[in-house]
């Protein structure tokens, strides 16, 4: 049975008007993630075509459909006349050329005008009927296709927004990484200028800083690119978002693989479009078949005519009233062709939904996987930052009464802030899971939006990369290290 189109686009209507609606209350220098969807719904280029492409396919319905409705055409023309006839004897009123003799020339200018009027209504014709339903099967595959656009761009602009905030943590912790070792850079200088360690010492930390400042080079490019990505959603460029606080890291809720997987057989739009195709190129199959049916109309004309003729002046006029059929007897085998190729198309469409259908189960899984995973690994995550930092400093003390050498706090401090690094890479990998688990199983909407906007703490997050300190500059200052002679 077919779904009306309002009845299909219900589930969907709502994401944006809610979306636009809620971020409507936020104050207007707000830069957080609902304030940021708001402006990428409204601006984001790739969801404007997919709205100009739904409604060029509504409007599809109706040129369609026109062929059922009445067709009435006006015509008419005015022309003026000029006739010369020449001929061996001169007829009654004709003009004769005294200077050709035995020759008769008459000439004649005169007016015409006719106007007619035709219309039509068609009684039975299968194959625009079925054409008719075509359309309305098109408009309800692409409500689907509309949303699927709509919630890979909400997908987009969180993954966008998060990246943001994940390269502005791990940036923050190569910075103190590379301040850390350009102290420790330091205190190598000093020691051995004073003969306390040998200069491969220094080299050691020398390397371990030298690479410390890639990495910090390195994460200050992620920053720039990823506001870069905000700014092609959306259209805008911000100053200023809001960062991640403390966030619930807990099992998807219900926490069962098979009811996302059901989930997403039900709701997920590109399934559920996939679906709508079957019942489109099933559509394709009968206008085919109705090729063999006879067309019926009903016709009718009238005819006006007047002239100004010397021959003949005066008007006419006439009417028709009736019925025509068609019936196709014989179309060189083009219909049976045609029906032959809707079949495989229709065959197509069942193995395209089938594949998409496979796909979303296997990714919804893969998702479930990777969010279950989540959870463990940021609770890992942050019990390793706790031990690094324990080992980091047994290892200082070790350095310092001789137990253990600057390569090995070196190590210990990259292990720190690698760490560090790590677990605001795990905190991000779960919310960008989660919402991507979301949108598989056909559930992003603006409540969960709202959900992980309520994460956010209001702490701005700038554009602007980070001041050094003091102390990176002062390692930064550090010039070529000593020789052995000196």
């Amino acid at each position: 049975m077919r779904l009306a189109h309002w009845a299909v686009n219900a589930p969907f209507r709502p994401l944006l008007l809610a979306v636009l609606t809620s971020s409507l209350m936020l104050p207007a220098h707000a830069a957080d993630l609902v304030t940021i969807t708001r402006d990428a719904l409204n601006n984001n280029a790739t969801l404007a075509s997919a709205r100009a492409d739904f409604s060029s396919v509504e409007a599809s319905r109706d040129v369609v459909r026109g062929g059922l409705l009445p067709q009435v055409n006006a015509s008419g023309n005015v022309v003026h006349n000029r006739q010369y006839e020449s001929q061996n004897s001169a007829r009654a009123g004709a003009v004769t050329d005294p200077t050709t003799p035995g020759a008769g020339v008459s000439d004649d200018n005169f007016n015409t005008a006719s106007l007619s009027l035709e219309a039509s209504q068609a009684l039975f014709n299968a194959v625009t009927r079925q054409e008719v339903s075509q359309a309305e099967r098109q408009i309800d595959q692409q409500v689907y296709l509309l949303a699927a656009t709509e919630q890979q761009l909400l997908i987009d602009v969180a993954g966008a927004y998060f990246d943001i905030l994940r390269a502005h943590e791990v940036l923050d912790a190569r910075l103190a990484q590379e301040r850390a070792i350009g102290r420790q850079l330091e205190q190598a200088s000093e020691q051995f200028e004073v003969g306390l360690i040998a200069i491969t010492e220094v080299e050691e930390a020398r390397a371990s800083f030298d690479q410390s400042r890639a990495d910090r080079i390195a994460a200050e490019s992620n920053l720039q690119v990823a506001f870069e990505v905000l700014e092609e959603l959306t259209g805008r460029r911000y100053a200023t978002i809001d960062a991640l606080g403390d966030m619930p890291v807990v099992l998807p809720s219900p926490s069962s693989r098979d009811y996302w997987v059901e989930q997403a057989i039900e709701r997920n739009p590109q399934v559920l479009a996939q679906r709508a195709g079957i019942e489109l190129s099933r559509v394709g199959v009968e206008i085919a078949r109705a090729g063999r049916l006879p067309s019926v109309q009903a016709f009718a004309n009238y005819r006006y005519a007047e002239s100004d003729s010397d021959l003949a002046s005066g008007h006419d006029s006439s009417s028709q009233l009736g019925v025509s059929a068609n019936l196709p007897i014989y179309t060189g085998g083009s219909t049976s062709a045609s029906i032959r190729q809707g079949t495989f198309q229709l065959e197509r469409s069942q193995y395209d939904f089938e594949s998409q259908r496979r796909t979303t189960i296997q990714q919804v899984r893969s998702l479930y996987t990777q969010v279950s995973n989540n959870v463990e690994t940021v609770e890992a995550r942050q019990q390793a930052i706790v031990s690094t930092r324990s080992a980091l400093e047994a290892t200082r003390a070790g350095y310092e009464v001789g137990t253990r050498n600057i390569v090995d706090v070196l190590n210990a401090e990259q292990n720190l802030y690698n760490a560090i690094a790590n677990f605001a890479e795990a905190r991000y990998d779960y919310v960008v899971n989660l919402l991507s688990l979301r949108q598989q199983a056909g559930l992003l909407d603006v409540a969960a939006i709202e959900e992980v906007n309520a994460w956010l703490t209001g702490d701005p997050v700038s554009f602007t990369l980070p001041e050094s300190g003091d102390a990176y500059q002062g390692a930064l200052d550090i010039g070529a290290p000593p020789t052995p002679d000196a």
